[in-house]
Formats: C-alpha cells, sequence, structure tokens
C-alpha cells in the first residue's frame, strides 16, 4: 500500500506540477514542501482532521461529522480514527462486504451498524438521520476544537465535542439531548494490540513495546457502566479479525441530557502510567456553550471551553 502511494503521487504531481504538498510526498521530501496548515476542516463534507505534524512521528485523528449521503455510507456521524507514529490506535471498523446472500448481507449490516463504530448510539439502533451540523471549527492554537450535532434520532440529538490539546491528547464531550428514554451506549473500537482495562476506573490502556500507545479513559454519569463485546475489523475484502468494542453505558430515564467526557492519550510507554481526571464545570447542558476541566499526568490542569 505504501508503494501504491508513492506511485499515486507520482501520477499526481505530473498533472499538479505547481502543487509542492504532492511533490513533497512524491519525492519523499526531495522537492516540495508539506501544507503551512496542519489541521485542516472540510466543512462542505464534514471530515475534520486534526494533527502535530506532517511526519510518521506525528499524531492524527480524522473525524467524520457531515451531511446526508447515500450509497457508500454508513450511519456513523461523529465517528473518527486515530493514529499516532504510524500506528492507527482507534480504527473504523472497515466494511468487509458489499453485497451477496442472506448471511453475507448479515456481516455487511454488522459491519455498517452504528455500534461498530465510534460513536454514541441510542437503544442499540442505528443512527436514523445522518445530517450533522458544524457548530465550531477552530484548527489554531494550544486548544483547537470541533464542535459538530446530529439529530440522529427522532427525540434524540447527539452534541460531539473535540478538544486537542496542546497536540498531546484529546478530551471528546458526547451530550445526549432530548425527550427520548431508554439506554446510551457510548462505543470505541479498541486496537488489535496487547491491553487491559478496568471497570473501577472506566479506562483501556495498551502494552505494546514499541513505543506507540495509548490510554483512553471515560467519565461518565452515576450508575455508568462499561461492557466488552465481539468487535471486528476488516481492512482486505471478505477478511476479517477480531478485536474489542468497548462501550460505556447509561440508562436514559427521562429528558435530562446524558453527558460524557472522554480523554484519549496517545504515549509512548504501556500501561496504566498516566494517571487522568476530568469534570464538568458546568452542572448542565448548555446549548450555547462548554465548560470542563481535565488533568492529564504531569500537565498542568486545563480548562477547556467554547462559547457558540
Amino acid at each position: 500500500k505504501g508503494k501504491q502511494m508513492k506511485d499515486n503521487f507520482k501520477k499526481w504531481s505530473r498533472l499538479f506540477p505547481e502543487n509542492q504538498a504532492i511533490k513533497y510526498w512524491a519525492t519523499e521530501g526531495a522537492e516540495g514542501a508539506v501544507p503551512e496548515y496542519k489541521s485542516k476542516g472540510y466543512l462542505t463534507s464534514g471530515f475534520f482532521v486534526f494533527r502535530n505534524g506532517w511526519d510518521m512521528n506525528s499524531t492524527q485523528m480524522v473525524v467524520k461529522a457531515g451531511p446526508p449521503a447515500f450509497w457508500h455510507n454508513q450511519p456513523d456521524n461523529g465517528t473518527f480514527e486515530l493514529w499516532y507514529k504510524g500506528q492507527t490506535l482507534v480504527a473504523d471498523s472497515g466494511s468487509y462486504v458489499y453485497g451477496g446472500d442472506a448471511s453475507v448481507m448479515e456481516w455487511r449490516n454488522w459491519f455498517r451498524q452504528t455500534s461498530s463504530h465510534n460513536t454514541l448510539v441510542f437503544n442499540k439502533k442505528n443512527i436514523e438521520t445522518t445530517d450533522s451540523k458544524t457548530l465550531l471549527w477552530q484548527p489554531e492554537g494550544d486548544v483547537q476544537i470541533l464542535v459538530t450535532e446530529n439529530q440522529g434520532y427522532e427525540k434524540l440529538k447527539h452534541r460531539r465535542s473535540v478538544f486537542f490539546v496542546d497536540g498531546k491528547y484529546f478530551v471528546i464531550v458526547d451530550e445526549a439531548v432530548g425527550a427520548g428514554k431508554g439506554h446510551i451506549q457510548l462505543h470505541y473500537q479498541l486496537p488489535k494490540i496487547k491491553g487491559a482495562n478496568s471497570r473501577e476506573t472506566m479506562h483501556h490502556h495498551t502494552e505494546a513495546e514499541d513505543g506507540r500507545n495509548m490510554k483512553l479513559q471515560c467519565f461518565g454519569p452515576e450508575g455508568m457502566t462499561m461492557e466488552k463485546s465481539e468487535g471486528w475489523i476488516s481492512t482486505t475484502y471478505m477478511k476479517k479479525q477480531k478485536r474489542i468494542n468497548m462501550s460505556f453505558n447509561v440508562k436514559k430515564a427521562d429528558g435530562k441530557p446524558v453527558r460524557y467526557i472522554t480523554v484519549i492519550v496517545p504515549k509512548d510507554t504501556p500501561g496504566d502510567d498516566v494517571k487522568i481526571s476530568a469534570s464538568f464545570i458546568d452542572e448542565h447542558f448548555n446549548a450555547n456553550g462548554l465548560r470542563l476541566q481535565v488533568k492529564v499526568g504531569k500537565n498542568k490542569k486545563r480548562v477547556l471551553s467554547y462559547e457558540l
């Protein structure tokens, strides 16, 4: 795949000889230059890229939160992928297959369902409407911010706010707002890397010896539970591998919003060596803004906020 991409960049460079970024990758850095920007949002299609650099040691997250789409689209608004030093730490499940008999279509439906992605699910049902609105995109500064909102279900709206802090770690706030009652599940597809988790602290960490690890910890309402279920990933047509599908689950008994904070820390060291704390400053959901505080390891406590 690496060689194929290099060949593609060479072809594109012949088509667009003035494009310095394409030339840079076509020549493996011998000519051209990387783009002046790092993080970039494509607001029409609804794809947003956070990154702290352009080399293989960089951290990058891609968030999908766009308008309705049709054939090549899954009900997964708000989902994302995360890379660190060339290693995929949080990955999409893939598509596996596009068509076939009934047994094959069961697998197609498994891979496309909302719960097979890295986003929020209501009552174990697929998102009914995929029409995310971008409320805020701030790709510059020490704290970069994306705020999107999707009326995914008739009686439940999902607002996802992503903070990229100091180019080091991510804070994701998920707020389920509406009159709908039932069960909220916040899903994360875990990497095929040796790891461990704790239901006491609601976290998962990896234990790779190659210096490409992460810790993911979720903070939610009282009574939140953590569940591990069977997950799969497919990077080649009709081939799949097992992995863990982790969810953080809350019962929504009334019209009160359900709010989560998830902190994801890419790191070199294996194990549970980075302590994380996070909490809301504002006690209730605010349609016009958000305030929370977070502390990660030896980094100073940060107050994260935005106003719409």
